[in-house]
């Protein structure tokens, strides 16, 4: 009897409130950790490109093993410049879901962590309000690294998304066309406790950051204070 009570009470925590919301915790803790060892490494993502971008999304730690069963997905956080100009200080974070098995048989079976710029409005309000495939229903393109890279070639320059992946300490432009990314509302709502919209989040500047978005938000603010599109 003791042990049914023991395993019932076990159940009631996994299924919490605040149980579940540590898990969108440490997934906003584990993206700003990607983001301060990413800009940190001589071959980066380029500060021009960064400066351009509307919104960043990180997804650490995907797994290939994550997507060959079907409807299993990589999970992330993104972040825009808040306002609805985006030109704003970096928002408090939206948590987004990966899908497609296609990522799997790029990424080898490793941990991989991946980076996306969402490089302009249409962009970014395509992926706040719906789900999207890369390539189809928004341009995408792998990203162009490096301090001093050229980032004018015809692709960077009509993507819409430019990613990155980095896996084994390697760090590589990667194409994940045929993928999708979607808002992942009930992480969301985990989170902040109440249903609201990746797009309500990002844009509405009184919606104030957990804590544990403390290193992502700083980071991004301290690299790339200003919004340089000029869209």
């Amino acid at each position: 009897m003791k042990h049914i009570f023991s395993l019932m009470a076990l159940g009631a925590l996994l299924c919490s409130p605040a149980y579940a919301q540590k898990d969108e915790n440490n997934r906003i803790r584990n993206a700003g950790q990607v983001m301060v060892e990413i800009l940190n490494v001589p071959d980066d993502i380029p500060a021009d490109l960064l400066d351009k971008a509307e919104c960043v999304i990180v997804l650490p730690s995907v797994m290939k093993a994550a997507f060959i069963v079907g409807g299993s997905y990589g999970r992330g956080v993104m972040s825009c410049r808040s306002g609805p100009d985006f030109n704003g200080r970096w928002s408090a974070p939206a948590m987004m879901a990966l899908e497609g098995a296609s990522v799997g048989f790029q990424i080898g079976g490793q941990a991989t962590d991946f980076v996306l710029l969402v490089m302009n409005k249409r962009g970014a309000g395509s992926i706040l309000t719906s789900q999207v495939k890369l390539g189809a229903d928004v341009a995408a393109a792998a990203g162009p690294k490096g301090r001093n890279a050229a980032a004018s070639t015809d692709v960077t320059m009509r993507a819409e998304i430019l990613s990155y992946s980095r896996s084994r300490g390697l760090f590589a432009g990667v194409s994940l066309a045929g993928s999708t990314l979607r808002p992942d509302n009930d992480g969301n709502e985990r989170l902040y406790g109440k249903g609201i919209s990746a797009k309500d989040i990002v844009i509405n500047s009184t919606i104030r950051p957990p804590a544990s978005a403390k290193l992502l938000l700083a980071t991004l603010n301290k690299k790339s204070p200003t919004n340089r599109s000029g869209k």
